[in-house]
């Protein structure tokens, strides 16, 4: 449901949303660059088991707005859902600053992070497609605005924290940097939530029709009570590897289950636009095996095989901690986005826009050729220490393949799937996310090291015959989606024809501002 006024323009509506997913982000990515360093580290997990049950963490992570986007659309609203969201979120990250090496207390703050992203995140990204409903380039453009947002929030966080536990750690000769760095995520939620507040009257027009009644006390106490629950049964994943295996799998199958059922019960005129998110989101799927890697098998290269110094004709610029090289992923997405985003714009304006199924062809392109990078660090190793200029480039790689594909994947769901079904379509579309990601893991595992390999040059070419292999992989999925082209051109077109027709028979009442 979206009740448009005059008073409130769409940008400032966007905005409010923009700046609450920048902290929100913020809050998310600075713990992610620590958390697999944590684990290794601090907690004293293998490789196998600190990147397996991140990967399962993420997996849950972006599975859970599915139940949320359906909380927001049918029972508390789609903005009340998003707030409530960001408040548990800041709790979580506030209860990672507790001293400690429990490792059941560290699953359990993941599990409060869970409920919270999956009341914060398909809700926010809903709210974006109802502010732009109805126009198909400028959606693109928005979502891709939108996703810089994300990466603004990341980039600065994942600048901040590695320094901030570096710092700590080293001043107070403790492993209280840890927990500072975290300490530091749950402010920046902090800091959105007073944000959202002082700009909240740009969304009170935006929402779902539970955002319009009275707030449903009883049915907020049922909410939190069964997040309550979610929350240890999220630790007990985490804590068993076949239980997290068993968890993921079925909900790929659940989601896809639910796919096929709404494209064959759905109206004839729907099932063309459902076809094309199904054929996307799968493709999406394989994209976030290859961008979990990021935060496992790439992140731990970092530290083993990256040389952290800056040069530039011998002249050093400087020296970065390992597990700042991830911020290279939102720096880059933070320059080319606006740039794609004009693109987009004029390319739609002049009728010649790429579709995104041609998009994600592409998008896959780069990401293999971003692998194929990483794969020939072993030629610019010194001592089994690669130049960090391979970090920047392969990233730089990756990261325009990343707006191509998961870029786009949020502004795809908006495009071609029913409104009415929008919050639960967004959720989905994180659940299929989710999977990928365990299954990053899971790839990721393929280049564990042995506690007892610590020499860098032995420990290069496992890696890097990882990283060989996934652009193989990348390869494989370009073909795969220029295959299907044909089929996708077909489906959007036949969505695109029912949209014209019936907007061609709506009487004209008026135009937006």
């Amino acid at each position: 449901m979206t009740l448009r006024t005059p008073a409130t323009s769409k940008t400032r509506s966007f905005s409010t949303v923009f700046l609450i997913e920048m902290w929100e982000r913020f809050g998310y990515y600075g713990m992610q660059a620590l958390i697999v360093y944590y684990m290794v580290e601090r907690l004293g997990f293998s490789d196998h088991r600190a990147t397996l049950t991140w990967g399962a963490a993420a997996a849950l992570i972006y599975v859970a707005p599915a139940i949320g986007g359906w909380i927001g659309d049918k029972v508390l609203g789609t903005r009340r859902t998003m707030l409530i969201g960001a408040m548990i979120l800041a709790l979580g990250y506030a209860l990672m600053t507790v001293p400690g090496q429990s490792v059941w207390f560290l699953f359990c703050s993941l599990g409060v992070i869970v409920v919270g992203n999956g009341l914060f995140k398909a809700n926010a990204g809903n709210l974006v497609r109802k502010i732009y409903e109805g126009d198909d380039s400028k959606i693109d453009s928005a979502f891709t605005i939108y996703y810089m947002a994300v990466n603004l929030g990341s980039m600065v966080s994942m600048l901040l924290t590695p320094k901030i536990k570096d710092y700590v750690n080293a001043a107070y000769h403790n492993e209280m940097g840890w927990h500072a760095a975290f300490g530091v995520c749950s402010v920046g939620l902090l800091v959105g939530l007073a944000n959202y507040m002082v700009m909240r009257q740009s969304l009170s027009h935006i929402g779902s029709a539970p955002d319009e009644q009275p707030l449903p006390v009883g049915k907020l106490a049922a909410v939190l009570g069964a997040g309550v629950l979610a929350v240890f049964a999220s630790a007990y994943v985490l804590q068993y590897e076949n239980v997290a295996r068993i968890f993921v799998y079925s909900a790929g199958a659940v989601v896809l289950g639910i796919f096929m059922y709404l494209i064959g019960t759905s109206e004839r005129h729907e099932r063309a636009g459902l076809a094309a998110a199904l054929v996307l989101t799968i493709q999406t799927v394989f994209f976030f095996i290859f961008y979990q890697q990021m935060s496992t098998s790439l992140n731990l290269f970092a530290l083993r095989n990256v040389n952290p110094s800056f040069d530039v004709f011998g002249l050093h610029l400087w020296n970065w901690s390992p597990a700042q090289f991830q911020a290279f992923n939102p720096i880059w997405i933070f320059i080319l986005s606006p740039i794609l985003a004009f693109v987009y714009t004029r390319a739609g304006r002049d009728g010649k826009d790429l579709s995104i199924a041609a998009k994600f062809a592409l998008g896959f392109a780069t990401v293999a050729i971003g692998f194929f990078i990483y794969s020939a660090a072993g030629h610019f190793a010194v001592d089994g220490k690669t130049s960090s200029w391979i970090m920047v480039w392969g990233y730089g790689s990756s990261s325009l393949g990343e707006l191509l594909v998961s870029g786009l994947g949020l502004a795809m769901i908006a495009r071609y799937v029913p409104a009415r079904m929008g919050g639960f379509m967004m959720g989905a579309y994180f659940v299929a996310s989710g999977c990928a990601q365990y299954l990053g893991g899971v790839v990721s595992t393929f280049a564990s090291i042995p506690r007892d390999v610590t020499d860098p040059v032995k420990t290069m070419p496992i890696y890097t015959n990882l990283f060989f292999w996934l652009g193989v992989a990348g390869v494989i999925c370009t073909l795969i989606a220029l295959a299907v082209l044909p089929m996708m051109r077909k489906l959007s077109a036949e969505h695109t024809a029912h949209n014209v027709a019936t907007d061609s028979a709506l009487p004209t009442i008026g135009s937006e501002q």
